[in-house]
């Protein structure tokens, strides 16, 4: 290979297997998950290091939330990294575009990798201690009602796992709508005026070249490009696929898929906008807690708890994540 991976850890690879398991990798965003080792981006460069599974110690989600948080306002969006502990101490934090794509890497690291913890030291403190919590808080002896509803619920969820790339469809467009939709039209107007601007100083720049002022012109040039990549990389300026109307034909496309998936139950429990198992997990907990015993209760009472969640509201890892999966899918659909 030209441009071979650089190795992280403290074993490495010959280029020959290097090459052929980087061939072979299934690709992830910026990374990879070859069967010798992992590839990871660097900031410009996708799968530009790979380190192999014997070198690594645990892999994890690191987020920063935009201000938007949980709120019914602004941009529902947050920006994800991917973060490699190595056997030696040091760790690498890869920057990804789509939070969705390192959910999909985690879970394929737990299917394939289970000896790779999958979440930071902190998180499996606050989760263990948020399980044992969450246990406590179970009523012993529920009604018939709600342990049928419960059985219902189980075998709703077991249906969506068939096939787990609807639901993670489901909630990845419904985050892109929401992003795009919640776009201020001040934001819009200050990336035309800077796109303009930009326009302006590569003319400028190619102009003095021309003239023969080639260190202005060159100088015009390189301010108008990295502005130009400024603005693609945001994805505030719209394109033919980043634009509200590809967001809500996405979003129907997706949507009438699942309708079609779990229209083949004729019980199923919830409506297609919301099959997703994080929602079916929570309508469990929501019946074993007692507060509620059907299936509709359950939901209203799932919509009732995500409305209440805004950025005052300090929350789990776990509900953090939770909330960070289905509660665009609520926003998009108004909670109907």
């Amino acid at each position: 290979m030209i441009f071979a991976p650089k190795p992280l850890g403290n074993q490495k690879l010959d280029p020959g297997t290097l090459a052929q398991d980087k061939k072979s990798c299934r690709k992830i965003g910026p990374c990879g998950l070859g069967e010798k080792a992992m590839y990871l981006n660097s900031f410009y460069l996708d799968r530009r290091y790979y380190v192999l599974y014997g070198d690594v110690r645990r892999v994890y989600k690191r987020i920063a939330m935009s201000k938007g948080g949980y709120t019914g306002k602004g941009i529902f969006a947050s920006m994800a990294y991917l973060v490699v502990e190595f056997s030696n101490g040091l760790e690498k934090q890869c920057n990804f575009k789509f939070e969705e794509q390192v959910d999909e890497l985690l879970r394929e690291i737990e299917r394939k990798h289970p000896e790779i913890k999958t979440h930071s030291r902190k998180a499996d403190e606050k989760l263990a201690a948020a399980k044992a919590a969450e246990q406590a808080r179970y009523i012993k002896d529920l009604p018939v009602e709600a342990e049928e509803t419960i059985r219902s619920l189980r075998h709703a969820r077991e249906y969506l796992e068939r096939k787990p790339q609807l639901s993670d469809a489901l909630a990845g467009a419904a985050r892109r709508k929401r992003a795009i939709d919640g776009r201020k039209t001040s934001i819009k107007a200050a990336a035309a005026f800077i796109l303009a601007i930009s326009i302006a100083a590569l003319a400028f720049g190619i102009y003095k070249i021309a003239s023969g002022e080639r260190d202005t012109g060159l100088y015009a040039i390189m301010f108008a490009t990295a502005f130009l990549f400024l603005l693609l990389a945001s994805g505030v300026l719209p394109s033919r696929t980043n634009n509200r109307k590809a967001a809500q034909r996405d979003w129907d496309a997706i949507l009438s898929k699942v309708s079609e998936y779990i229209g083949s139950d004729q019980n199923f429990p919830v409506p297609a906008q919301y099959a997703h198992p994080v929602v079916l997990d929570r309508m469990i907990r929501v019946i074993r807690e007692g507060r509620a015993k059907t299936a509709q209760e359950a939901l209203e009472t799932v919509k009732n708890d995500l409305k209440s969640l805004n950025n005052t509201v300090k929350v789990s890892q776990q509900e953090y994540e939770e909330v960070v999966a289905v509660k665009p899918m609520f926003l998009v659909m108004d909670y109907r």
